[in-house]
Parts: C-alpha cells; structure tokens; sequence
C-alpha cells in the first residue's frame, strides 16, 4: 500500500490538472450531452484530451529547460507579450471564478439532496440549509488553503481525484451504452440541433482549461523538478490526459445509457442522477452522486488558487502560496463563489455557459507556448520537434474554430 501511495503521489501534477479540467462543469457537460445526444461528441472529448496532453507536456518541459513561468516569459521574451499576459489573466480568472460559483452552487445542492434522501424533514428549508453547506464548504477550503504548503494541496486533491475516477468507473459497469453507439461517436460531426454548438464548445472550454496550462510551471516548482525529471513529466502528462479522457468519458456514457432516449431533459442537480435509481438502485446512485461531489470538490480548490498564482506568475515568475496578496485575492474568491447559494439561482445553466466562456482565451494560450517552445536562445536543443509543433498547430486551428462556434452559440442563446 505505501509503494502504491508513492507511485501515486509522484504523479502529483498530474492530479492537479485533473482537478482543473473535471469538475462539476465537466461532470454537468458529460451529463447533458449523453444525455441529449448519446456519445455523439465523444470525438470532441477525445481531441480535446489529445491537444490537452500535448500542451501540458510544452509548457512543463519549457519550464523544466529554462527555469520560467509562463505569464513571466510571454511578458519578458514576447514583441506584445505584456498585453497577452494581461488579457489572459483577466480571462482565465473571470472564467476559473465562474466556474467557481457554479460548482460550489452545485455542490452544496448535491450534499443537500444526499441529506434530503435520509432526513425528508430538511426539504421545506432548502435554501437555509444549501447555504450554510456552502459556507462550510468554501471555509473548509479556504482554511486549507490558508496553510500555504504545495504538499497539501496536492494530497488532497490525490483524494478527491481518486474518489471521484472510482465513483464514476464503477457506475460505467452499472450503466453503460451500447459499443456501435461508442464507435459512432468518434465520427466528426457537431449535432445539428438546438444546444449542439454550446455543447461542443463546453466540451472544449471544460476539457482545454487554459488554466490547467498556465498554472503547470508553477506547479512543476511547488513539485521541485528540474530538468532531470523530464521522463517523469512526460509520463505525467500522459497520466493526466488519459485520465481526463477515461473519467470524462465514463461520465458521458453512464448518462448516455441512462438518460438518453428517455425524454428526460437535465434542468437541475436531482434530474443528473435520479434517472439511475430506477435501473441501478439506490446504492449506485449514492455512488454516482459521491463521484459528482468528489469532482466539485476537486475543483474548488485550484480554482480559488488560480488567481493569485497567474498574478505572482506575471509579476516574479514564482509559486508564492504564502503571502498576504494569496490570502486576500483567495479569501475574495470564497466571497464570490457564494453568489450562486446566496441567490438561488439554478447552477446547471450557468455552469454551462461559464465553460463556453472559456474557450475565448485558449488560443492565445496556445500561441504562447508555441512561439516560446520555438525560441532556440531559450530552448536551445530542447525546442519543440516536428510531431509536438504539428499537434500544437493543430490544437491552436482547433481552438480558433471552437472559439468561433462559441460566438454562433452564444449568438444562438
């Protein structure tokens, strides 16, 4: 058991990026389009996952080869790198905060209805009790992150991760669709239907999370690599693509075999796991349910984190988690992730079109980190060969017409 601790634990990054990328965003994309659409765009999952594996290896080995963040270089070594460092952190944090509000709405929605199903006596105070489940949700969080140690966030983010892979796959042998269906969803082809353009960009905004990029220099420092180390980081990009593909995956087709077909439209916390009770029982259904909180949860975390550490990144190129600005700026954001359990709004809806918001800052990105893998009196033979400068060209061009079908979507809305 302590090997397997430790085999895990070396993969620490790794873990990080998945509590970035699958979140209950995510977890409620999978869910709404399985079950609106089948496994139709399991094809966008998978290239998503492809380019995000590609652009989480880029920027870890830039880091490992010249010793730079990535904000602190596009600002130092870029002609307009000061303007692009600036713009990404006003869209990432406006996004990672978004999502922010959503998943703590949908998390404390999702504790509370795992409460209602034993304590019935608790439903006519719905909006107390969501409230103060928020609150102690996003103090737990915010105290942890108060202790300011890179080895603690990571431990617990190996926990939430893990709970929420276990949930999800277990459920995927309970529900699952049929393998014609599978294998029809890896054919290119956006549903031509309302809402299929927002999913797809979802799909993308969810899975391709600037973030997750961006914050993964800083994080190879809170780990202590060095350029000895580049095997391991290769190996954990890999890790972490995989399992954002797998986890996600399952996700999609447990809703897909259990929702899709049936009329049943997906509107608020209850419709994403109610329709399994019926086929799976009620054991399955606190096990799907557990998964979705297990992925809230992860995501709480890095997405408190995400602004302080793009604002530290641009101004020193380094992993502050100690300071005063870190507590101040995450001590806002546990403020704002109230707004959703505060009003009462509906979480799934916003949840969803936070994700499509995302997609707007991901070509620049991608820019970035292809022109400063490139630069040899940086990289020197380190640089970026072919197969990585054809994947992350493609992953710029596929960005762009996601970005694009973003606009029509929101357009649509």
């Amino acid at each position: 058991m302590s090997a397997l601790i430790k085999a895990i634990l070396s993969f620490g990054p790794a873990f990080l990026a998945i509590g970035y990328t699958i979140g209950t965003g995510s977890v409620t994309s999978m869910i709404v389009s399985g079950s609106a659409f089948g496994m139709q765009l399991l094809w966008v999952l998978m290239l998503s996952c492809l380019f995000s594996g590609a652009l989480i290896y880029a920027y870890g080995n830039f880091t490992l080869v010249t010793g730079e963040t990535a904000l602190y270089s596009f600002k130092k070594h870029l002609k307009f790198g000061k303007p692009m460092a600036i713009l990404i952190i006003v869209g990432v944090i406006f996004g990672q905060w978004n999502s922010l509000i959503g998943i703590l709405g949908i998390s404390a929605n999702i504790i509370f209805e795992m409460i209602a199903m034993y304590f019935p006596s608790v439903v006519p105070h719905k909006y107390e009790v969501v409230m103060a489940i928020a609150v102690a949700v996003i103090g737990f969080m915010y105290a942890m992150l108060l202790i300011g140690r890179y080895s603690i966030f990571e431990k617990i983010l190996v926990i939430f991760v893990s709970c929420m892979g276990i949930s999800f796959i277990l459920s995927l042998f309970v529900v699952h669709p049929l393998p014609s269906e599978v294998a029809r969803g890896l054919i290119p082809v956006i549903p031509d239907v309302e809402g299929g353009k927002m999913m797809a960009a979802a799909f993308v905004g969810t899975t391709m999370a600037a973030a997750t990029f961006l914050s993964r220099p800083l994080f190879i420092q809170g780990k202590g690599w060095t350029i000895a180390d580049s095997a391991q980081q290769k190996k954990d990009s890999i890790v972490a693509a995989f399992l954002v593909f797998f986890i996600s995956g399952s996700v999609m087709a447990v809703a897909s075999g259990a929702l899709h077909g049936g009329g049943q439209d997906v509107n608020n916390v209850l419709d994403m796991v109610t329709a399994l009770e019926p086929i799976a029982g009620k054991g399955a259904l606190t096990v799907f349910i557990f998964g979705t909180l297990a992925a809230g949860l992860s995501s709480v975390f890095p997405c408190m984190l995400i602004a302080p550490l793009l604002i530290e990144d641009y101004r020193s190129g380094k992993l502050d988690t100690q300071s005063t600005q870190f507590r101040v700026i995450t001590g806002i954001a546990a403020v704002i992730a109230l707004t959703i359990p505060v009003l009462g709004f509906n979480p799934i809806k916003g949840q969803l079109l936070t994700q499509v918001f995302n997609v707007f800052v991901l070509p620049l990105v991608i820019l970035g980190i292809i022109l400063m893998s490139n630069k040899k009196n940086l990289m020197d033979d380190k640089s970026a060969g072919v197969l990585l400068n054809i994947i992350l060209g493609l992953a710029f061009l596929f960005s762009i017409i996601i970005s694009y079908n973003g606009v029509l979507a929101l357009i649509d809305l």
